[in-house]
């Protein structure tokens, strides 16, 4: 494999998300030699988003923060807002978070409020609202400092699914959020215009599930680190919808480098892999893998399923949809061991690697049902890897990551007769 991501020296070391750096050889990885424009333009990411929110704030829109996937986009957008994700994904502002939080707490935490505290990320400075969710015990803590800073409204997620009052309770919470952002941005969300961004947010779903399919192929024409690549930290962009439909018109055939015969496939699951920590991922690909699915909350976990845009009652069809969410937070969370066991079939996975950040107990605590579902009923090796941001043990997860690729391939003969995922690796 590439040293390059082994390498503590190869850490990024520039905060601003709008002109992030990657060291040269990092970039070498998976990636075709051609790349379209089209598929380029997902590249410049952080800027493109930036303008087009500077663009939107100046035309009278406000913008709202949102730190989960449990908050509903449509209904920012219904409000005349824009939805900015703002998840942190940098080591380097971890250090001014730990001057107020505990060193042992999840780093995307560290990182969101390090980004806050250093006034880094230039999203935050143009936030009329952040709305923030209530996942996880450290995110709770940390929402009551961050709102010191910013306003912030926070959602109460249900921690019990199966409830019969946990639905409602959601709905409730939800109509909150509406009051609270028409009294804030002094405007009404009608049932049109929640039915407008319903259908805005279906078809950026559609592409991208359709995006995804394409690794269901036994060559397809993306690596996971490209299609990783192929979100925004701001939804509903009129350009990215048209770039994903070009994509989705031209990359047929498109092959990518090294050939995807040599490669382990791989279905991601664990934590998200926000805009900048996406370490982990490179080096599954850059040591012979390639990542087919993303289970997790930056891959396809939120994008499954739409809303009913025909509903009487929008906002209870929208609270549906955000309700499914099978995030480890819940207790039970067997919707979360189907959606895996399924995209393995699906995706024909050779191996399941789960990524847990320090201290995320949620996640880290559920692993242990994920590797006994894994192993045995899909027969499949599993890999946990818990890590934080830190670049320093890149050359251990290589070295197990490599390991378990050859526990792959020890269970296909040359002939590949046997082998159980559909695909002659």
């Amino acid at each position: 494999m590439s040293k390059c991501c082994s390498n503590p020296d190869a850490e990024i070391k520039n905060t601003n998300p709008c002109s992030p750096q990657t060291p040269s050889c990092c970039s070498e990885t998976v990636e075709g030699a051609d790349k379209p424009e089209a598929l380029a333009w997902f590249d410049q990411m952080i800027p493109n988003a930036l303008a087009y929110v500077k663009k939107q704030k100046a035309a009278g829109k406000k913008v709202v923060g949102i730190l989960c996937e449990y908050t509903p986009r449509e209904l920012i957008m219904a409000a005349g807002g824009v939805p900015v994700c703002l998840c942190g994904g940098s080591a380097e502002t971890i250090a001014s978070a730990e001057e107020h939080l505990p060193a042992n707490l999840c780093p995307l935490i560290k990182s969101t409020y390090g980004y806050s505290l250093e006034n880094a990320n230039p999203f935050l400075e143009l936030m009329d609202l952040v709305v923030a969710e209530t996942t996880c015990d450290g995110k709770k803590k940390m929402y009551e400092m961050m709102a010191e800073i910013h306003p912030m409204h926070v959602l109460e997620l249900p921690q019990k699914p199966d409830d019969a009052d946990a639905f409602e309770h959601w709905v409730k919470e939800l109509e909150k959020l509406k009051v609270v952002m028409e009294a804030q941005f002094d405007t009404i969300i009608s049932d049109d215009a929640l039915r407008d961004s319903i259908t805005t947010m279906n078809e950026e779903r559609r592409l991208r599930r359709e995006l995804a399919s394409l690794m269901k192929d036994c060559t397809p024409p993306l690596s996971g680190l490209e299609l990783l690549d192929l979100k925004s930290v701001v939804s509903g962009i009129p350009d990215d919808l048209s770039k994903y439909r070009e994509i989705l018109e031209t990359i047929t055939g498109r092959q990518i480098t090294p050939e995807v015969s040599a490669r382990v496939r791989v279905l991601l699951t664990g934590v998200p892999l926000p805009h900048g920590a996406e370490r982990v991922l490179r080096i599954i690909e850059e040591s012979g893998g390639l990542v087919v699915a993303q289970e997790n909350c930056t891959g396809l976990k939120p994008i499954m399923e739409d809303i009913d845009v025909a509903s009487p009652d929008p906002l209870r069809a929208m609270a549906e949809k955000y309700f499914h969410l099978p995030c480890s937070v819940m207790t039970s969370n067997t919707a979360r061991m189907d959606l895996i066991k399924q995209l393995a079939i699906d995706y024909k996975a050779d191996c399941v690697i789960e990524i847990t950040w320090m201290a995320c107990i949620t996640y880290d605590v559920e692993s242990r049902l994920v590797k006994k579902m894994v192993e045995d009923e899909r027969n499949l090796p599993y890999l946990r890897i818990e890590t934080d941001y830190s670049p320093s043990d890149s050359a251990r997860i290589a070295m197990r990551i490599e390991a378990l690729f050859e526990t792959v391939k020890s269970r296909h003969s040359s002939s590949c007769t046997g082998q159980n995922n559909g695909c002659c690796n």
